[in-house]
């Protein structure tokens, strides 16, 4: 998954991090159906995430700010994953939610090479 293309700060991020269970159990799909919602939500800037072989993984998405953030989590359909992940999904996860003040970076892709 490329880097996510935000404007400059300040922004949120939410970072869900997750160990999970073994086996997908609908998690592949419920995930997609996540994404798909969050982007049409009001607020929503991006996201980026990755997952280890052994399970660990974090998604960080990107939001104008609070207000959204809570927009999103009480959609019906949101609480529906959340309920269903801790039973299906979920050894152990943590939402941390957080307001970027400077954020900075590298991109090697657009370094032009003498030779």
């Amino acid at each position: 998954m490329p880097v996510t293309t935000l404007p400059k700060p300040p922004y949120y991020v939410v970072t869900f991090s997750s160990q999970r269970r073994e086996g997908d159990h609908g998690y592949a799909a419920m995930a997609d159906e996540m994404v798909a919602m969050a982007e049409r939500q009001p607020g929503y800037l991006g996201h980026e995430s990755a997952r280890g072989s052994d399970g660990f993984g974090i998604t960080n998405s990107f939001w104008t700010n609070e207000a959204a953030i809570r927009a999103w989590k009480l959609k019906v359909d949101h609480l529906k994953a959340q309920a269903r992940g801790r039973v299906e999904w979920y050894v152990t996860y943590a939402v941390r939610v957080a307001r970027v003040e400077r954020a900075y970076g590298f991109d090697g892709h657009s370094l032009k090479h003498d030779h």
